[in-house]
């Protein structure tokens, strides 16, 4: 037997995020978890929804709107500067760093948790320096990142997103699941493989339901 056939195919899995959002950070804390009984391969992306809210921000509430205007901006631009400077290897760690700090630990998207989390995920202390950057020198790498991951799913969809094999193996993408808590062990294992198999229905766009709870990290 042929080394390439004893070789496991991994399914690859693209995952959306802005560190701001605490449902995307349940979201990918689950696929974490699914990555240590089913055999799949995450890469990670930044979204921002910063932008995705910037042609309606007048329709937002007053909370909202100023959460976006002085809290979004910050980490999602630290974020793309560790990406553009240092790889996209370095989205998964610094993403566990900043939602750690941000929601764990409820230290809040500030700019010590920021700096904190570039320490915890073992990148140059300088890259804080991007948050405050009016004339962000990686806008359009963010902006492209952002628009490859919305332009799977629409406008009308929040963050996450996650895009997965389909019948044909071109990728189907979902906003969401949105869980909480996030799942863990043969729960997790039952979500994904149901995530496949909807995503295996060509045709198939949404189930939903109205949250009735809040975001709970008491398990992670």
């Amino acid at each position: 037997m042929s080394e390439n056939a004893t070789t496991s195919v991994k399914t690859p899995v693209d995952f959306w995020f802005d560190p701001l959002c605490p449902w995307a950070w349940m979201t990918s804390r689950w696929v974490l978890e699914v990555e240590k009984v089913r055999d799949i391969e995450i890469r990670w992306h930044i979204m921002s929804l910063a932008v995705l809210n910037e042609d309606r921000v007048d329709e937002l509430p007053e909370e909202y709107r100023d959460m976006l205007a002085t809290k979004a901006w910050k980490p999602v631009r630290v974020a793309t500067a560790a990406w553009q400077k240092h790889g996209a290897d370095v989205l998964g760690p610094l993403y566990t760093a900043l939602g750690t700090r941000f929601h764990n630990n409820g230290e809040g998207p500030t700019l010590d948790a920021i700096a904190g989390a570039l320490a915890d995920a073992g990148l140059p202390a300088d890259l804080i320096d991007y948050a405050e950057q009016e004339d962000f020198e990686f806008e359009s790498e963010l902006r492209a990142s952002h628009k490859e991951g919305i332009d799977l799913v629409g406008q009308e969809v929040g963050t996450p997103v996650i895009a997965v094999p389909g019948a044909d193996g071109e990728q189907v993408a979902f906003f969401g699941p949105v869980v909480t808590p996030a799942p863990q062990g043969e729960q997790a294992a039952r979500l994904w493989d149901g995530t496949l198999a909807v995503a295996s229905v060509p045709g198939f766009y949404e189930l939903k339901r109205t949250r009735t709870k809040g975001p709970d990290f008491s398990n992670l």
